[in-house]
């Protein structure tokens, strides 16, 4: 480094990230605002249409089903929803540009050794992470909402889905599967660090269960046997992808 900064620099380094990254926020916030009524529809609420790709593919489970629909029993629920979806596609939007402000502020504090593994880490995290909350989206939540919607305990008993508790659950679902898929990268980086082993995880195998089988429990929002399992799976697969990238 071409000179030592003092704490106020850092501060003052901290300050101008954060700003440049409320900007960015605020722009994609107004974009993400105007565009969701026209897509709210198709991406949104995608998975309560019976015509969803998933459906089809699924169809010798699921067989021939139909909408579901959502409803409102709040007065400031729709127009709330509107700026809280928005607020999280915009962050959606702008995940990358965070990680890059992370970077530039972390940056001066490393070694050259370390600033290549770091910049591996950050791209290799901002991918999983996007990967993550697709596979969130287009997989986990249309099997757990298609399952739970789809299942009676008794005919006389009509499902009505609240418009709160369908965002609560597709947002979590999104945004939790994409930042559990950051595991393999923070794996990886702490492997070349010199944290940790391959041989080190593989002996915290059997408490790795235990641990995931207790995280999948704690971000399902049913806690039904079902939901626990399909969320289960993928934390335990990433542990095991983990694994193999570690040195």
């Amino acid at each position: 480094m071409a000179g030592e900064m003092s704490f106020w620099d850092h501060l003052e380094e901290l300050r101008w990230c954060l700003l440049r990254v409320v900007v960015v926020f605020v722009i994609a916030l107004v974009g993400c605002f105007i565009a969701l009524p026209h897509i709210f529809d198709t991406l949104i609420l995608g998975p309560a249409h019976a015509d969803f790709f998933l459906y089809r593919w699924l169809g010798f489970i699921y067989g021939p089903g139909e909408d579901v629909s959502i409803i409102n029993i709040n007065v400031a629920s729709q127009f709330m929803t509107h700026i809280s979806v928005s607020m999280w596609m915009a962050l959606l939007i702008i995940f990358p540009y965070l990680m890059y402000q992370i970077w530039v502020f972390v940056r001066p504090a490393l070694f050259d050794k370390e600033v290549r593994g770091v910049r591996s880490a950050f791209l290799g995290g901002t991918g999983l992470f996007y990967l993550g909350c697709t596979v969130g989206y287009l997989v986990i939540f249309p099997i757990i909402f298609k399952f739970l919607t789809a299942y009676r305990v008794s005919d006389s008993i009509v499902n009505q889905i609240n418009l709160n508790s369908y965002m609560g659950i597709l947002l979590s679902m999104v945004f939790v599967m994409g930042l559990v898929f950051e595991l393999p990268s923070l794996s990886w980086l702490l492997g070349k660090l010199g944290v940790i082993s391959r041989e080190l995880l593989k002996s915290w195998r059997r408490y790795a269960v235990v641990v995931l089988l207790v995280l999948a429990a704690l971000i399902t929002p049913t806690g039904d046997p079902f939901t626990l399992l399909v969320v289960f799976l993928p934390l335990y697969g990433l542990y095991e992808l983990s694994i193999c990238v570690v040195k």
